[in-house]
Formats: C-alpha cells, structure tokens, sequence
C-alpha cells in the first residue's frame, strides 16, 4: 500500500524515538500496517508506563527514565519525534538510521504535499491556504505542527488528495526529499536551545526545498535577507517565485498601492485585502501573498481568491482580540515568542499601553526588542521569567525606559492587578512575550487561555 514507507521500514526492528503527540501516532501507524516488526520506544518520561494502554504496553519494548538512549543501537531504524534534538544522537547511530514521521510521509506522498515553514506565521498561513482550497477542492488536508501528525490522516489519502503540511524545523531535520510546492515565509532567531547556533537551525529550513525537483515550486519571500543570501548558494531544481512588498518581478507577487499583484504566465492579476480586519499588520500581508501565490499556483480563478481570503478568521494567540473589559482592551499574542513578532504586533496594535513579556530564556539577542521598548509610548511593562529578567535588566542597563513603568513578578497571576491599577481606559494590555512558556506553562495556548481568564474577571 505505501511502497516508499515499506522500503524504509519492512523487516527492522524500529524504535520510536520520544512518545508525545507524533510518536504514539507513529505507534498507532506501525501497529495497523506492520503488525509483524519489533518496536521499541523509548522517551526520558520514567512514568511513561503508567501514562499508556495495556496494549501499547504489550506491543512494544519500552526504555525509559535516564537510560532512555542506551539501546538505541540495538535497532535497524530510528523514527525521531520532532522534540528531540538531533545531537543527542550524535556518535550513539549512523545518521542513515535515523528517519521521522516528516521524512517517511514526504517520501511516499510528497507529490500531493503543500510545505509552509519559516519562523513565524506558519500556521496562520498553513490555515489560511487549507482555507482557500477548500474552497474549490473536497480532498484537502491540514497537517503537520499545527497539531496533526500527518499519519493520523494517512486512511484517508486518495489520488486527488492534496495535503497542506506545516513544517517546523524540527520535522524538516532529517528529510532528504522536499515537497512538490514549499513555501519559506521568514528566517529569525529562534530555537537556540535545540540547535548547535543559528546556521543550524537555518539549515534545517532550508531542507524544505534543497531536494526539490524539476516542475517542484518553490515559493519564497524576496524581503528575508537570510533567505535571499541563502538562495545564492543554494541550489533548487524547483521553480523559484517570489513575494515581495518592495520589488516588482516578472514572475511572482508584489505589493503596490495597497494592492497584491501576481505576474503568471505573462499575465498579470491583481487583489484588494485592504479591508482586511482578521489578519491585521505588514506580517499578515505577507502571509497573505505567500497564500494567494500557493492558490495561484494550484490555478484559483481570481474572484474565488479575492471572496475566500477576507473570510478566514485567523486564529487563537496570534494577535486575538479577547475582548474589552474594564475599558481595557486586551489582546492575546501568546505565540509571539521572538523579538521581532513583539515589535510587529506593537506596531499594528498602535495604541498599547501594557506590555507583558517574558518567559523561558532560550538564550536569543533581545537588544532591537530593548531599544524598542526604550523608544516608545508604552506606559507599563511586566516581566516574567528568565526571559523577562534579562529583557528588564537590558533596559534598566541603558538607565530605563523613559516615563514607563516597569515590573517584575513571579508568578502569572499577578498580573492582574498591576493591569487593573495602571492600564489607561480606551487603551490596550498586549500579552505578546517575546519567549516561550515552557517554565510556567505546557505551551503557549495554555498561556493564552490564562491571560484570557485573566482578562475576563478583571
């Protein structure tokens, strides 16, 4: 049924590597179509074995707890889940040992495949593209880190099936086969924790379209220094067509007098999103003309695109209005976890006065996000976290932040009242904190719904 996935994976012993989302659904996988193969997993978690079924338990051989790594060489294939870092490999297998869900799915399926990554805006994008095709095609499909393992859908692939896939560096890291169409949206700092510096962490995104094809497309935006750079020494078999709010081009997209135009095929379209109230700011504009080029692309007669695009809601923690209470307006950017998102959100918003930031540290340069914060109108600042108490003190290190006030708080919660007693009425209270949630929070949707709560009983 899937030749290329049955080349990689029919008479090994295969260990699954890191049991969250994606590597019990790697298991469900195994278990329905190789129900003969000896599977091992492992995952650092000691209380694993409490946490799954009867079943899983006897289906599988399990290394848990601080061992977790030491039998690795003991089996044939190794399906990496995406929250494990590639070095932790390192000198223990062969590198040609190690696959992912990605890299087995992209192999039997890439043909069908839609790839959206970059730093930022890839799951609105990835949304927004699924939302635009559903609109003239019945078999697509959203997976990928925007909360789908792609093998959780594999029943119901058929011949006309066409698969957006959101693709985090991590799941890009062991692929050597690219997708039919891939979409690289923006390259920032980001994910230092997990990757040995910043050409690493690049490297992997790039795989997205570094093994691509002739006839493969390769849809990329033209304003990213580092991708432009990147693009000079890497080489695509694939088509290259570029989005850009500042260059016109012969083929690809451009933005002129707050129209989107698209060169394609010597033929020139044009759309209007100016009344575009669920993705505000530069960043969404550019999210949306990486989306328009993908409908283009997969030939959308323009008056459908022009009627779906403003349709699409946006989503959760990305710029979310929550609601306006006590006179304050509060808005939820909870994904926002690098400087750059912070600067852009403070830019559409406009009319913040209380920021909060701060988190996890993960060790990224906060100095344009400092100078920033240092020049604006922004009255109120509180800082959580290691994140925050490196941001707090980079500003307190350049004598302050004018007439801002700033606070430090341990826990959450607390910035209920600091909100209630300080935040002007008519004004806005952004939770948009420039760092992940991993120290007080499972994810930054967990985050967001705390802020929220927040808010509500103000």
């Amino acid at each position: 049924m899937f030749e290329s996935i049955d080349k990689k994976i029919k008479g090994k012993k295969v260990l699954i590597l890191g049991f969250g989302k994606e590597g019990r659904s790697s298991f469900r996988f195994l278990s329905n179509y190789f129900p003969d193969i000896e599977v091992g997993i492992s995952d650092k978690n000691p209380e694993l074995l409490s946490e799954v079924s009867k079943e899983m338990r006897m289906s599988g051989k399990f290394h848990t707890g601080a061992t977790y790594l030491n039998n690795i060489s003991d089996y044939d294939l190794i399906i990496k889940s995406p929250g494990i870092p590639a070095s932790l490999l390192n000198g223990k297998v062969p590198a040609e040992r190690v696959t992912s869900q990605t890299d087995l799915f992209l192999n039997q399926f890439r043909n069908k495949v839609i790839g959206i990554t970059g730093t930022k805006g890839k799951s609105t994008t990835s949304s927004l593209i699924y939302h635009i095709l559903s609109n003239k095609f019945e078999n697509v499909h959203l997976v990928g880190n925007i909360g789908i393992p792609p093998f959780d859908l594999i029943r119901e692939i058929k011949e006309d099936s066409i698969i957006v896939f959101e693709m985090s560096s991590h799941q890009l890291e062991n692929v050597n086969v690219s997708p039919h169409i891939s979409v690289l949206l923006n390259l920032f700092e980001e994910h230092l924790d997990h990757y040995n510096g910043l050409t690493e962490y690049h490297s992997a995104k790039f795989n997205i379209m570094r093994f691509q094809k002739a006839g493969d497309v390769f849809i990329y935006n033209a304003d990213d220094p580092v991708i432009q750079k990147a693009l000079k020494r890497i080489q695509t078999k694939g088509i290259l067509f570029p989005y850009s709010v500042s260059n016109n081009f012969d083929e690809g997209l451009y933005y002129k007098s707050g129209k989107i135009f698209i060169v394609q095929d010597n033929k020139t379209s044009e759309f209007d999103f100016s009344n575009r109230q669920n993705l505000p700011g530069s960043h969404n504009l550019l999210n949306i003309m990486a989306s328009v080029a993908v409908a283009k692309i997969m030939r959308l007669d323009d008056p459908v695109i022009q009627e779906v695009v403003p349709s699409f809601k946006g989503l959760p923690h990305r710029l979310e209005f929550i609601g306006e209470y006590q006179g304050i307006r509060f808005f939820n950017d909870s994904i926002a976890t690098i400087p750059e998102a912070v600067i852009e959100a403070i830019k559409t918003l406009k009319s913040v006065d209380t920021l909060i930031l701060g988190g996890k540290d993960r060790g990224i340069d906060y100095s344009n996000l400092i100078e920033f914060v240092i020049d604006s109108d922004l009255k109120n600042i509180i800082f959580i976290g290691d994140a925050g108490n490196r941001i707090y003190d980079g500003i307190n290190a350049k004598g302050g932040a004018n007439d801002t006030k700033l606070f430090f708080i341990d826990e959450f919660d607390e910035i209920s009242e600091i909100i209630r007693q300080n935040t002007q009425n008519g004004s806005i209270c952004l939770l948009s904190p420039a760092a992940p949630s991993y120290d007080k929070f499972r994810n930054f949707e967990e985050r967001g719904a705390a802020f929220k709560k927040i808010a509500e009983n103000l």
